[in-house]
């Protein structure tokens, strides 16, 4: 589909998402899994809410940005009104609680106001303010710092916080270069709980190598230098930021969970992209390629080719 008709429905298909998630913290629809209230279950079925939001908060600023893009530079048009509904959003999915999706949605947020024109220093305050309220928040709940800690202290909780995080190394470890082969991996069979959702890069180390784990890196890097390839070329300025948004949404989370799994960050509980189990992440991602693609068949179209009277070749021209 043509990405610009997703303009007339940036404000609905934000406003239908900011009522899902509103509707999950009930205790009478919201399902709990893992001490979070993330999901609707249906039949069987289940849907997060939060992914539907990473993408219409995409959507939206992309929308607003290019609507307002001479009235960026400004404190209220630039920082202060999209403020309301990222904080709207971010408030909404930190009570479930899932604070990985928060810092993800919150970083790529900021990053698209700042493409669209907004000043760092009307950026920095609130990003600030952000920072401390989520130090406070994590300080006053038992499982996040304990998280916290664990990762910081992670020899000394192996056994405990920290159990999953150290067994994952240890996938790595075992792996090698080649790994133990594909479906012959221990560490699985009970000792990383979330082997087929989080961790489950170090399942991939663990059977395929450290050869197999470079190879997801490189595709990682690849989806982020296409996406940014196709964001230069956008032939809108409301193209260039859905195209940028999503190829932050795709990369950092990607790098997030990477990094939890290679223990360089504590546990957020993000899943990686395209690989992870999981439907609602899965289908929110293939939808971010395809808007993707979309902007980059837009941009193809608008370019033409001029003939070069004297040696006949053609050159292309925007």
């Amino acid at each position: 589909m043509d990405y610009r008709l997703l303009k007339k429905l940036a404000v609905p298909l934000f406003v239908v998402s900011v009522v899902l998630l509103a509707l999950v913290l009930s205790s009478h629809i919201g399902v709990v899994r893992g001490g979070a209230r993330r999901w609707f279950s249906f039949e069987g079925v289940s849907f997060q809410p939060s992914e539907l939001a990473k993408i219409s908060l995409v959507i939206a600023l992309a929308w607003y940005c290019e609507r307002f893009q001479r009235q960026m530079p400004s404190w209220k048009r630039g920082v202060f009104i999209p403020a309301i509904g990222i904080g709207l959003t971010l408030v909404l999915i930190i009570k479930e609680p899932d604070f990985g999706t928060t810092i993800l949605l919150a970083a790529v947020s900021g990053a698209m106001l700042l493409l669209a024109g907004a000043r760092w220093s009307y950026i920095l305050p609130p990003v600030g303010v952000a920072l401390i309220a989520l130090a406070i928040i994590i300080w006053h709940d038992p499982m996040r710092s304990e998280r916290i800690y664990s990762w910081m202290h992670l020899e000394e909780t192996k056994s405990e916080k920290g159990h999953q995080a150290y067994q994952s190394m240890l996938a790595f470890g075992a792996g090698g270069w080649t790994g133990l082969g594909l479906g012959n991996g221990r560490q699985k069979r009970g000792f990383v709980p979330e082997h087929h959702t989080d961790f489950i890069l170090s399942i991939v180390g663990e059977e395929l190598g450290l050869i197999a784990t470079l190879m997801v890196l490189l595709a990682f890097t690849a989806i982020v230098i296409c996406g940014i390839y196709i964001a230069l070329r956008a032939p809108d300025a409301f193209g260039m930021l859905l195209a940028s948004g999503i190829t932050l949404l795709v990369g950092l989370q990607a790098a997030i969970n990477i990094g939890v799994v290679t223990g360089a960050l504590p546990n957020k509980g993000l899943p990686l992209p395209f690989i992870s189990y999981g439907g609602s992440n899965l289908v929110s991602m293939l939808v971010c390629v395809g808007l993707l693609l979309s902007v980059a068949r837009r941009a193809r179209e608008n370019e033409t080719f001029v003939e070069m009277p004297q040696t006949g070749r053609e050159i292309q021209t925007a």
